[in-house]
């Protein structure tokens, strides 16, 4: 008997978020593809919640933003990202939203970072109040804990996060950017937050030093003059009222990382960098044909959740 209603909640348990009024289209037996409206558009995002996560509990929850020209399904590719296992590991929902595209299926999207990309910058795409809703639709059918959701990307995506940390930082906690600086002309946070920034030096598309790599793009007025990754922390540094010297928190061949205390509400700024690795997700498994293979000095998943976990609560 115990067994038949196992193996029952079991089959039940995926169930649940369709009849909470999400629909599974595209998806694997691990994802639910949801369609919400937002400003006169149907928006998309990828859902993922582990098996195992106690649903009366609240849980975390992580907004992550793939890179310029690719789409939700892409980003949760555990291969390339690894982001539904870490999920599976630590107890948190993770979402994915699909940036804005002018084809059917919302492939080749880009989201509006501000001074970048593509034509969700030239259309004005609002992707802040997309990624608003997108944690409201999770948080009216999910118990998420408001005090830790977070935003992370790749990229273009990456770029997005930092938007979230400017113009969104009464509903995230922190933001942790891979191989994307901030791109805004113009930043007034609401509160301090945590920021985590992941760079290689030797990254070829959005260069550790600023600029986009030359031979990187074929269209250089989809993109932008990026901010390098110093100048993003220094902003950051600035802006959360940090005052003690940083301090080197990991040293080891081919990479390290300098963290930066004394910020203001228990905020931290973060920067880990590798020495190679390029354009990519530091420890994933499975890289774009033709790239260069990613890092395994610093794995980016364990990283951003460590430092997530040490936010703290407001």
């Amino acid at each position: 008997m115990r067994r038949t209603l196992l193996i029952f909640l079991l089959v039940l348990a995926p169930l649940s978020l369709a009849h909470a009024g999400w629909r599974d289209r595209e998806s694997t037996a691990a994802t639910v593809s949801v369609d919400l409206p937002q400003d006169g558009k149907t928006r998309r995002f990828v859902l993922y919640v582990p098996p195992t996560l106690n649903r009366a509990h609240p849980a975390p929850l992580i907004l992550a933003f793939h890179g310029g020209g690719g789409h939700a399904e892409m980003m949760a590719d555990d291969e390339r990202y690894g982001l539904i296992r870490a999920a599976q590991q630590n107890g948190f929902i993770v979402a994915f939203p699909n940036g804005f595209s002018r084809l059917p299926r919302g492939r080749l999207a880009t989201w509006n970072a501000g001074g970048c990309c593509g034509s969700a910058r030239d259309s004005g795409s609002d992707d802040v109040g997309f990624s608003r809703a997108v944690v409201a639709d999770i948080s009216r059918k999910l118990v998420v804990d408001r005090q830790r959701i977070f935003a992370i990307g790749m990229s273009n995506g990456g770029m997005m996060a930092y938007r979230l940390a400017c113009e969104a930082a009464d509903l995230f906690r922190a933001v942790a950017a891979v191989a994307g600086t901030e791109a805004l002309a113009h930043c007034h946070p609401v509160r301090p937050i945590s920021i985590l920034h992941i760079h290689a030096q030797n990254d070829d598309h959005v260069l550790f030093n600023g600029g986009a790599g030359p031979a990187a793009f074929r269209d250089a007025d989809k993109v932008m003059n990026f901010v390098s990754a110093p100048e993003t922390i220094q902003r950051w540094t600035k802006r959360n009222g940090c005052q003690l010297p940083l301090q080197h928190t990991l040293t080891r061949p081919d990479a390290w990382c300098d963290t930066y205390t004394g910020c203001r509400e228990g905020t931290q700024v973060q920067l880990c960098v590798t020495a190679d690795g390029g354009h990519s997700w530091p420890g994933a498994r499975v890289v774009r044909r033709g790239k260069e293979d990613a890092s395994q000095a610093l794995d980016a998943n364990e990283t951003i959740w460590r430092f997530f976990s040490g936010t703290g609560r407001r």
